[in-house]
């Protein structure tokens, strides 16, 4: 049967865009290798205009049986959104992997496409998709099943009738606490969303809302030699200090002493930090190496200004007694059933494997310091998510171990594998429209965990 599929291959230009352009160069000559008309632009749409142009060229070619969106890179969801709404036609998406290398992430595609797909569930349109390398043999097949119009399953979260000690603590320990916003999420990151109303019926959570310019001012005020004191001791941790920047180095570490002071003075048991884009052009300095030290001090940090994912890694803190981490699931190998945990440079000193040096890097994207990097130590970990995927709240969780394998990718990661077959989780993820947003911590934690969701009477969603 003849297809025409309109084509709409998004990417950010902070990405590696030579590598970009060669993946997308790849997939559309898989798309016509399976025998697949194409209609729209051939080349990587990095803004809402190239898009919109891109939308008009669709539409003027006529009838088509697939808008599917190449995903090349990460990019917010947005412009997905926007194609679907648009374009009368069912919607796929066809995200690319990477190899894991242990440089930079140069693509990270799978989190772009983990987004898309929670906001179009959000918004009621139901997608089909793909994970998969252009140069995979036998992929024909896979392409020319993406027309069959998708459909949005029942969600398989039900309600677990679970009592422990553990949630009643945890669960006593928070009432009342506060999670300080600074700045708001990222347009186009519907999984950041929160209502402060909801958060305070549920678990007593308060929430603050702070401007980033006034973190900012906080951090110019910082006392020479207070940043002077948290310089040595990161120095005492990492190595490599002084191959960074020195002058963003500092406004890093002001911004730690800002983040400290942001929890002293307002009561804050966690922080939610819009850490981007103004971070870096207007600030100048990254925040995941503060956002991990905070992290450590157990106050966790959620990247991304996202609020559930604090409170999430707040949970999991309290029921570990050790610290938490909030990651993006970046890569998923179905062949070797392995997973990647990443997130720039946040995660706390105490998940390092000892075999991995602790080392002082910059953002890959932006260029700018502080950030840590390591490998996080092998173990059993439990991963969690207070999810409103679907504008329904649930308990999302799973068990992992992490494995010893080489970095990854540049800044902090951790390579796992799922308690079942990374597929599995894969499709779960997708069919649910999960956030892609994961808060974890060492240990097993699954009982409890069901026991708080069923304390704050929500239906539990397992991944494993």
């Amino acid at each position: 049967m003849a297809l025409t599929y309109g084509v709409a291959a998004l990417g950010r230009p902070t990405f590696d865009v030579p590598f970009a352009e060669s993946m997308m160069e790849k997939a559309f000559a898989a798309l016509d290798r399976a025998g697949i008309a194409t209609v729209g632009p051939r080349k990587l749409l990095f803004d809402a205009a190239a898009t919109e142009e891109a939308i008009a060229a669709i539409k003027a070619a006529g009838p088509i049986d697939l808008m599917l969106v190449l995903q090349i890179t990460f990019t917010d969801a947005s412009m997905t959104v926007k194609l679907a709404r648009a374009i009368d036609a069912p919607l796929a998406i066809w995200a690319v992997p990477e190899p894991r290398l242990g440089g930079r992430l140069r693509l990270n595609a799978f989190c772009g496409l983990n987004l898309a797909v929670h906001a179009l569930q959000k918004a009621g349109i139901a997608e089909g998709w793909l994970y998969a390398d252009p140069d995979a043999p036998d992929l024909d097949a896979d392409l020319r099943a993406l027309a069959r119009p998708a459909r949005l399953k029942p969600s398989r979260a039900a309600r677990a009738d679970v009592a422990s000690d553990d949630a009643a603590r945890v669960l006593d320990a928070l009432a009342g606490a506060k999670i300080s916003v600074l700045g708001q999420h990222p347009d186009g990151f519907d999984t950041c969303d929160y209502d402060d109303a909801t958060l305070a019926r549920l678990g007593g959570i308060a929430v603050e809302t702070l401007a980033l310019a006034d973190l900012f001012d906080k951090a110019r005020a910082i006392a020479p030699a207070r940043v002077a004191g948290h310089r040595q001791a990161v120095a005492g941790v990492v190595d490599n200090l002084d191959d960074v920047d020195a002058e963003q180095l500092e406004r890093s570490l002001r911004v730690y002493c800002a983040l400290e002071d942001v929890a002293a003075q307002g009561g804050a048991k966690g922080l939610a930090v819009r850490c981007w884009p103004e971070m870096f052009t207007e600030y100048g300095c990254a925040a995941c190496g503060p956002m991990g030290m905070m992290n450590e001090a157990r106050v966790p940090a959620a990247c991304e200004a996202d609020v559930h994912g604090a409170y999430t890694q707040l949970i999991l803190q309290e029921l570990a007694s050790a610290p938490a981490w909030m990651t993006d699931l970046v890569d998923i190998d179905f062949a070797d059933d392995t997973a990647v945990l990443w997130h720039c440079g946040s995660a706390p000193l105490s998940m390092r494997d000892p075999e991995s040096p602790a080392e002082a890097t910059i953002h890959t994207n932006r260029k700018m310091p502080l950030l840590y990097q390591f490998r996080i130590k092998p173990g059993r970990i439990t991963l969690a998510r207070l999810s409103q995927a679907r504008g329904q709240l649930k308990l999302m969780l799973a068990g992992a171990q992490v494995v010893r394998a080489p970095m990854a990718f540049t800044g902090t990661s951790g390579t796992i594998r799922f308690d079942a077959p990374a597929r599995q989780v894969c499709e779960t993820i997708m069919d649910e429209g999960l956030e892609h947003h994961f808060a974890l911590t060492y240990g097993d934690h699954r009982a409890a965990l069901k026991a708080v969701a069923a304390r704050l009477g929500l239906p539990v969603l397992e991944l494993t």
